[in-house]
């Protein structure tokens, strides 16, 4: 927890970036944002993780980012959740992250307050500087999705389809893309590819099975890999995939073609997938994401191409900052009808 302190009796809020990895929770001066605590838990997702895991996760994170001498006095709560959105009170993820939330303050004390849920990607955008209300947002790590924001709210979706029938350009997609040009390689469909070996080292394959360079590999050798490398890839979930797209990215950086040709793919794919929210010279592009980020591999080739569109990216690192400031427009409001 920070060491800052708020004023005693002055009221607090809690913004909550809840995803797919990891839930986050900040404690924050509802008067003026100020950063008073953090904590963090397990994944957040609203569709997938099953209500009892994912109130846990919350009451966690909530429990390590609030003192317990200061939780009666959270005026507001706000929630970025992947798989849930705040177009529609009876949307299922809303409606599993307003039961989860709700039974996760009860367990750490929090009395009944505002409560704001809505998407992660509506958190993130609202994480730029301003908290803008309007404009469209680009996320890009292990998934990949876009979405026009209008009123704070996702107002259209692009992708987001999940490993299976979307997420094109992501951390997934990539990972997969390495494998297969890997597999190709040692089947005699593909080229040679520094690829071959760096996926096979990540995937824990034993070192006499991986190819020595690029070229030169026996056709025992390219079946051995083979029949090595399947078992391991399909025992495990298709996410994990993701973590290969580093290994890509290092390859395309040294040089190898084939890994160069996945990651400019990549970067077109996110394009199109900006391009069909039909943007407007000018508007503004909110991303986030461990591809887009000041080191990400994607981030010049995407700049370059959106910049075309008359788009220029602004890189925020997660929907924390965004969560807190709904957090504390969901108490100004409650103020103002508490007014009259």
């Amino acid at each position: 927890m920070s060491s800052e302190r708020a004023d005693a009796g002055a009221a607090l809020v809690v913004g909550l970036d809840a995803g797919g990895t990891r839930t986050r929770a900040v404690l924050a001066a509802a008067a003026d944002g100020r950063v008073l605590g953090a904590g963090a838990a397990g994944p957040g997702n609203a569709l997938t993780a099953p209500l009892p895991r994912l109130t846990a996760h919350l009451a966690e994170a909530v429990a390590r980012a609030v003192p317990e001498a200061a939780r009666g006095r959270v005026a507001a709560v706000a929630g970025g959740f992947a798989g849930a959105t705040g177009v529609a009170a009876d949307e299922p993820g809303r409606l599993n992250a307003l039961a989860a939330l709700r039974g996760a303050l009860r367990q750490t004390g929090v009395p009944a307050c505002p409560i704001a849920v809505g998407s992660d990607i509506e958190a993130a955008f609202a994480s730029a500087p301003g908290a803008p209300a309007d404009g469209l947002a680009l996320v890009a790590g292990t998934g990949a999705v876009a979405a026009r924001i209008a009123g704070r709210r996702c107002a259209a979706t692009v992708d987001g389809d999940g490993w299976l029938l979307g997420d094109d350009g992501s951390g997934f997609w990539i990972g997969r893309r390495a494998v297969r040009a890997a597999l190709r390689m040692a089947d005699g469909r593909g080229p040679a590819t520094a690829l071959a070996a760096a996926v096979g080292r990540v995937l824990g394959l034993p070192a006499q099975v991986l190819p020595q360079g690029a070229s030169g590999w026996s056709r025992d050798g390219r079946e051995s890999y083979r029949t090595r490398l399947l078992p391991v890839v399909m025992a495990e979930p298709p996410v994990r995939l993701a973590r290969l797209a580093p290994v890509a990215a290092a390859a395309a950086r040294d040089g190898d073609p084939v890994a160069r040709a996945i990651l400019d793919e990549a970067v077109g794919r996110l394009a199109a997938t900006v391009e069909a929210l039909e943007p407007r010279a000018g508007e503004r592009v909110v991303a986030t994401g461990g591809l887009l980020g000041p080191d990400g591999p994607l981030t010049a080739g995407l700049t370059t191409r959106l910049r075309g569109l008359g788009l220029t990216l602004e890189w925020v690192a997660d929907g924390c900052r965004g969560a807190v400031a709904l957090a504390r427009i969901e108490y100004e409001r409650s103020a103002r009808r508490r007014l009259g």
